[in-house]
């Protein structure tokens, strides 16, 4: 389930995305900066408790942030983890949790920035799909026991080149698989996409290819009902006979002749 943040540690999340947005070029060397000092504090639970001790003052957790940094990050890195630890958080874990989520959010900001949003999105489950979709490869993505840096370098060798950098970089974090599954955090990183643009990602399971405007209706009616703009994941699946499935988050509106079948033969069996 996806991770919200509560109470001081949300206020401190937007703090920190609000330095994220006024940085002049987000984008994979912000992130990939971001992304190692989530884990350099991981790795360090006694840095990780200092700078999150509320009684510590601001100045001095943000001077240890440049002493411990400063020489390994850029200027707009350690802006970043400064307004973090100048904040509050629930949990240590919070605030490694919000740096990561600055991260996705550079690699988002600089994709709308250069159009490619939409792309994006839709890369973002496309790799999703294609883990899941392969026994093998899902199971070293999964594996505790492999190494970050195997995994990155796994997804690198079969993804480079075939999906955007902003793509690799989010699944390359993803594998790391801090918040849960790599399907579950690669999935809440699209939602970081969507959510730039107010929108919500809608998961659609037809038996055929749907054209421009059967997208553009079907995209028109689920805004209509949810009351936000809608991206639509399309998954074309021959096990669908007639209808048409949607989820939209923990929703699942199932409308496919064949689970109605499956529906009746259930019935029927009592």
């Amino acid at each position: 389930m996806k991770h919200q943040m509560r109470g001081v540690s949300a206020v401190s999340l937007t703090d920190v995305l609000a330095v994220v947005d006024g940085v002049s070029k987000p984008g994979a060397d912000l992130s990939a900066e971001l992304f190692a000092a989530v884990a350099a504090i991981d790795g360090a639970p006694a840095l990780r408790r200092i700078l999150t001790d509320p009684s510590t003052d601001a100045a001095a957790k943000q001077g240890l942030v440049s002493s411990v940094f400063g020489a390994k990050l850029g200027a707009a890195s350690i802006s970043i983890l400064q307004a973090a630890v100048a904040g509050r958080w629930n949990s240590p874990r919070d605030l490694t949790d919000g740096l990561e989520t600055a991260g996705v959010s550079a690699v988002v900001a600089a994709a709308d920035a250069a159009g490619d949003l939409d792309a994006l999105e839709t890369e973002v489950f496309e790799i999703g799909r294609l883990v899941s979709s392969d026994a093998e490869l899902r199971g070293v993505i999964s594996d505790r026991g492999v190494s970050a840096d195997a995994k990155r370098s796994l997804l690198t060798n079969l993804l480079d080149g075939k999906v955007s950098d902003s793509a690799l970089a989010l699944a390359v974090q993803a594998a790391v698989a801090r918040r849960g599954s790599f399907e579950r955090t690669l999935s809440d990183f699209g939602d970081t996409a969507a959510a730039r643009r107010g929108r919500l990602l809608a998961e659609v399971r037809v038996a055929y290819t749907l054209d421009d405007d059967e997208k553009s209706r079907l995209t028109s009616a689920l805004g209509a009902k949810y009351g936000h703009d809608v991206h639509l994941n399309i998954i074309v699946d021959p096990s669908v006979v007639g209808g048409i499935s949607v989820s939209v988050g923990d929703e699942v509106a199932d409308g496919t002749m064949s689970t109605r079948l499956e529906t009746a033969r259930r019935q029927l069996a009592g």
